[in-house]
């Protein structure tokens, strides 16, 4: 429906994301409107589309879907709107200073003739030319915003478009509306599509080829971790995404893919006699990382090699034997510039790392323990009775005028100025994608000791590349293996099942362990319905823990036993709405305090407190994807949700960043990479062969420290067992590797 009117007042309105609470004047009734609307003032007449809904907590309201908004005619109004802090500088009395000089004719004056304004006294020459320029300002902004609304563009975004583009925002999207997938984060090619094809720009011209270009490669590494694609991929990806026969445009597809050469976008590759395209921002990122890796293994700081009795000192006083190849991988570490210590679960390499440590104490300056993510740290920490930080903390980040980006992030420490530690140890290196290694090896002086540490069987990073992988399989750097199993209780089989499942062996599903049982249920309900007693009461009772130490893994997030469904039906058992808990409501999830939630991605800005010892509060900035932590509050005034992480750090959530959180009772086996839990239950279900692979599966298995819960079927579970199959991703860092360290060159064509 349509509802017109004239803004009385507005309640609230959030700068962010737009969202607004206001009073509208219709039909002779006060209406309280909300919704995304873009610097709307007391006084404006607006029409919007919407539907009335009736709030638990503020009664009926008027949600709007679109509007537009039209300045004021007659002077009481323009008074109005001019007093309401539309323009700096003009409150109430200069409102009426200035309608009382030009009458109904006033914004018509601000706009046009603005130095007109300082016949009007308070306002000199230098404020009236600022008034006038902030008014056309704020008009081009809201056109644009309007103009955006009908692409489904939150306001929030259609404020960035506005500030990239500036005064040719407009024209800009009129005449290329693409520009928006190279330009933008977070604006996709549909979206970009949308506009075009309402615009009528033609479906095979080359702003479209050339956005739908890079909107594949962009995709291929965001989705899939691809750094570069082999050419024949890149045909069938956009043929199917432009929906157009490729090979009928290839001459102009060629055209575009040398013009996005020229214009140091895409590189010609030839991998291996393969032809293929590649961004140049992940060209030069691996090629940097390979050659940074290089030139720290020759610089290295040499040290004494034989510590052999350094080896029998930390075996005595720590009761513990080395194996064999536990102490050649601690000699490789001490000798190497740059090393790779990989294995599963019990190999001992988290005593191998403490090993590490107190020999590199002695020898070395300062030592950095690190990890992809807070929950990786915070164990390495533990383990190691040292502080370890997350990669991003320890290098700190550093912001420029660009915002929330993560490819336009800075870090305090880079190539300019390095990080102060003489050796750097790096847990979980499997998780870390391309990017945030180049980050991290950019920021350490020539010479730093740099000891890799992850599981090669591990899920590859959710980011782009397959470092861990890539840096093991280019034979470059030095590499120890570890087989043998260390750490292995007589009555615990998580470890040795998480090895049977890596070697394609079934695991022992007897349920006489302590520590591992199986659940026969055949049907996607009863394995949901187990999962769901499991979490809320049988294993609470069992253990005696919370359910809220309890992690449900699910393979995808769709389905009766995906992600989606679980959270919603373990949130409405362990943490049911009650008439005096609070809600925050979002378009396709609700959030009740005390629900647990995950962040999703990172957030450079979103600021952070932590109290401190003495009562007072650190304050600071940045979240990181895979953060845990509960709602601790929701504030309805300021339309935010409150999150107390596990580390402490307490952040506010307004509605646009809010999105950037999920309900975290169940998580995708992906998100729980770095991460350990007590207890984890992990439902087996039949689906496609290339997600429910053994990988997946070992992955889930070692994130459990006390109990492993697998529910399903035997079939299902024999068939991820046997199911070897690896999603190829494509990454050039091996090959930098091998070419560099060979004085080779010639990737480009």
């Amino acid at each position: 429906m349509v509802l017109k009117g004239i803004v009385e007042n507005v309640v609230f309105q959030n700068k962010e994301n737009g969202f607004t609470v206001a009073r509208v004047s219709a039909n002779h009734e006060l209406i309280t409107i909300v919704g995304k609307l873009s610097n709307i003032f007391q006084g404006q007449e607006i029409t919007a589309t919407g539907n009335f809904i009736t709030d638990a907590r503020w009664g009926e309201q008027f949600k709007i879907d679109t509007y537009t908004i039209k300045e004021p005619k007659n002077e009481m109004g323009i008074i109005r709107y001019l007093s309401s802090g539309l323009l700096k500088g003009i409150g109430p009395i200069t409102a009426e200073r200035i309608v009382e000089k030009f009458g109904s004719q006033t914004l018509d004056i601000i706009e046009l003739s603005p130095l007109k304004l300082a016949e009007v006294r308070g306002i000199t020459m230098k404020k009236a030319a600022e008034i006038g320029a902030e008014f056309i300002q704020l008009r081009k902004m809201q056109d644009v915003v309007m103009f955006l609304q009908n692409y489904n563009i939150s306001t929030n975004m259609a404020i960035k478009i506005f500030n990239r583009y500036g005064d040719n925002a407009r024209e800009i999207l009129k005449t290329n509306p693409y520009k928006l997938v190279e330009d933008m984060a977070r604006v996709g090619f549909k979206t970009a599509d949308k506009i075009a094809i309402n615009i009528g720009i033609p479906a095979d011209s080359e702003f479209r080829l050339r956005a739908g270009l890079v909107y594949v490669l962009n995709e291929a590494s965001e989705h899939d971790g691809n750094t570069y694609l082999p050419i024949e991929d890149v045909y069938i990806s956009l043929s199917s995404l432009l929906n157009v026969d490729i090979m009928e445009k290839i001459d102009v597809l060629n055209g575009v893919i040398d013009q996005l050469v020229l214009e140091s976008v895409l590189k010609r590759c030839d991998f291996n006699g393969v032809q293929c395209l590649m961004l140049v921002k992940f060209y030069n990122t691996e090629l940097k990382i390979a050659s940074k890796l290089l030139t720290l293994n020759q610089t290295a700081t040499e040290l004494a090699t034989d510590i052999t009795e350094e080896i029998k000192s930390f075996e005595k006083f720590n009761n513990v034997e080395f194996h064999q190849d536990q102490k050649r991988a601690i000699e490789m570490a001490v000798k190497n510039g740059v090393c790779v210590i990989t294995g599963g679960p019990g190999t001992g390499k988290t005593t191998i790392i403490k090993c590490i440590l107190q020999i590199l104490n002695n020898r070395c300056g300062r030592i950095a323990l690190l990890a992809p993510t807070g929950r990786a740290a915070k164990r390495m920490s533990e383990s190691c009775k040292e502080e370890a930080s997350t990669i991003h903390r320890a290098l700190m980040i550093d912001y420029n005028e660009s915002g929330t980006r993560e490819d336009n992030a800075m870090f305090f420490y880079n190539e300019t100025n390095k990080f102060p530690y003489d050796a750097v140890i790096v847990d979980e290196v499997s998780m870390v994608d391309v990017n945030l290694m180049f980050s991290l090896l950019s920021a350490l002086k020539a010479g730093t000791k740099l000891i890799l540490v992850g599981d090669k069987n591990q899920l590859p990073s959710v980011g782009a590349g397959n470092v861990l992988a890539d840096i093991i399989n280019s034979n470059e750097i030095a590499c120890a293996q570890l087989t043998h199993i260390y750490r292995q209780s007589e009555s615990s089989l998580i470890i040795t099942n998480a090895h049977a499942i890596n070697d394609g062996e079934m695991p022992l599903i007897d349920n006489k362990s302590k520590d591992f049982f199986f659940e026969n249920k055949d049907t996607s309900d009863s394995i949901a319905s187990t999962i769901l007693s499991m979490v809320s009461v049988r294993i609470p009772n069992f253990l005696g823990i919370s359910p809220l130490k309890i992690q449900v893994l699910a393979p995808m997030r769709a389905g009766v036993c995906g992600v989606d469904n679980l959270n919603t039906i373990i949130q409405n058992r362990v943490n049911p709405s009650t008439p005096n808990k609070k809600e925050y409501k979002l378009e396709y999830t609700v959030f009740r305090v005390g629900d647990k939630v995950m962040q999703t991605s990172n957030n450079y800005t979103q600021i952070w407190k932590k109290p401190r010892a003495n009562g007072s509060w650190e304050i600071g900035e940045a979240v990181f994807n895979g953060d845990i932590g509960f709602v601790t509050d929701v504030n309805y005034e300021t339309d935010s949700l409150e999150v107390t992480f596990e580390d402490g750090r307490v952040a506010e959530y307004n509605r646009e960043d809010a999105k950037q959180l999920s309900l975290s009772y169940a998580i995708t086996i992906h998100k729980s990479q770095g991460s350990e839990f007590d207890v984890v239950i992990i439902p087996i279900i039949g689906g496609a062969s290339s997600i429910l692979t053994r990988n997946l599966l070992y992955t889930a298995v070692t994130r459990a420290k006390q109990m492993v819960v697998l529910v399903g079927t035997k079939k299902h579970l024999a068939m991820m067992v046997k199911n070897n199959y690896t999603a190829k991703r494509y990454s050039a860092l091996s090959i930098f590797l091998q070419k560099q360290a060979k004085n080779l060159e010639a990737f480009e064509i």
